[in-house]
């Protein structure tokens, strides 16, 4: 208004340059070929043997580079763009286990986030079906993870959304676990496979008592449900022992290694 002024930030700035410039550029990255996986090994907490991968999507840009995605996921979540990137992701992963099972690959998943918006999409289970189909994916070979948030939103629509998508035998986990408002109100009423302790717990241990605390009680209250539990941001080697003492079933984070293409990871597959 007339004789006001309000402060606006070098980073207000930078964002608005964002939300324009780096969000023109977003939809048209995967029709270019910009648009990568990466991988990150899920082991199990015990063998230490691979038991699958979370794919993670990277963006390069020809004149930016890599744009990290901490920078491009709130512009696309902003911008509406998660549905169709979440369909890109979606397809991505699929063809990746078809090639991974063609190679003689077996006893492994592969997990893809998805946002709220996806999961609201009227057609995301025949979507999902035809993603399998198209590659020859066994269902039980996709594992979906899903945010507190997404399932908040619509709960009766979202608890049919997820009958179906297990109908396919698609796994599904919830992530962040325990940072939200009403998990413990709500878990029951979700047909989850996997619990996701948030890395913020996971931080700190073994040294902080809280943490700890709030690990095991994920952990308790996962097995109670019948619910592999999870522990995301493993760094160090007496984090991945003092979950594994806890009772957690699989571990994932740096100390395991860092999210990859795929013919990085293939390596990393169990040898028979």
């Amino acid at each position: 208004g007339r004789d006001e002024a309000c402060e606006f930030s070098a980073a207000q700035m930078q964002e608005l340059e964002d939300r324009l410039v780096l969000g023109a550029r977003l939809r048209e990255a995967a029709g270019r070929g910009e648009l990568q996986l990466h991988y990150q090994p899920q082991l199990d907490a015990r063998s230490r043997r691979i038991t699958g991968f979370e794919a993670l999507l990277r963006w390069t840009h020809p004149e930016l580079g890599p744009v990290p995605p901490g920078r491009f996921i709130p512009i696309a979540e902003s911008l509406g763009l998660m549905p169709e990137l979440g369909l890109w992701v979606l397809d991505e992963a699929c063809r990746q286990i078809r090639a991974w099972r063609d190679q003689g690959r077996d006893g492994f998943t592969v997990a893809v986030n998805f946002s709220a918006h996806q999961l609201q999409r009227p057609d995301i289970v025949q979507r999902v079906q035809a993603a399998l189909e198209k590659h020859g994916v066994p269902g039980g070979m996709l594992e979906i993870e899903l945010t507190e948030s997404s399932l908040m939103e619509n709960v009766d629509r979202v608890q049919a959304r997820l009958a179906e998508l297990k109908a396919l035998g698609v796994s599904l986990s919830l992530d962040d676990f325990g940072t939200g408002y009403s998990s413990l109100a709500y878990l029951k009423q979700f047909s989850l496979d996997k619990l996701k302790i948030d890395r913020s717990f996971v931080t700190d241990l073994p040294g902080d008592g809280a943490d700890a605390a709030i690990a095991r009680t994920i952990v308790a209250v996962g097995h109670e449900l019948h619910m592999v539990v999870a522990a995301e941001g493993v760094e160090t080697a007496e984090q991945a022992d003092f979950l594994r003492e806890m009772g957690c079933d699989e571990l994932q984070g740096y100390h395991f290694g860092r999210p990859a293409p795929a013919a990085e990871v293939e390596a990393r597959f169990p040898r028979d």
